[in-house]
C-alpha cells in the first residue's frame, strides 16, 4: 500500500496547528506538527476512527411546528451517520417535545441516545 501524506488543522483549542500524518498500510507511522498531546490525540481519531455529532429534525405531529431539531448526546461513528440518518427520517415524534428530551435511547446499541434541540407545544 503506498504511503500518504495527510495534513489537518487541528480544532481542539485555539492553537489550530497544522499537523501532518504520514500514514501506510492503514497505520499511522508519523505525526508532527502538534503543540499539544490533544492534538495528536484528535488526529490519530480523525484517521483510525473518526466521529461525528449527528444535528438533523425529526417530524413532529399535532405540534406547533411541523420538526423538531435533534442531536446525539456524543458523537458518533462517521460511517454510521447515514445508517442513523435514513433510520430518523421515517421516526414521527407526538407534541409535546421538551428540549433536552431523549426521543430515542441507545440508537443502534450504540450508547449514544437522540435528544431534542427545539420544543414543540401541542396545538
Amino acid at each position: 500500500m503506498p504511503v500518504r501524506k495527510l495534513k489537518y488543522t487541528c480544532i481542539v483549542c485555539p492553537q489550530g496547528c497544522e499537523i501532518e500524518v504520514v500514514i501506510s498500510d492503514n497505520e499511522i507511522k508519523e505525526i508532527k506538527g502538534f503543540k499539544c498531546i490533544r492534538g495528536k490525540r484528535y488526529v490519530t481519531e480523525e484517521v483510525l476512527a473518526p466521529k461525528r455529532t449527528l444535528i438533523t429534525v425529526l417530524h413532529c405531529k399535532n405540534g406547533d411546528y411541523p420538526t423538531v431539531s435533534v442531536k446525539t448526546s456524543k458523537p458518533i461513528p462517521k460511517e454510521k451517520m447515514f445508517e442513523i440518518l435514513e433510520y430518523l427520517s421515517k421516526i414521527v415524534l407526538e407534541a409535546p417535545v421538551d428540549i433536552g428530551d431523549i426521543v430515542i435511547r441507545n440508537i443502534f446499541d450504540s450508547g449514544v441516545d437522540i435528544i431534542a434541540t427545539r420544543p414543540c407545544r401541542k396545538v
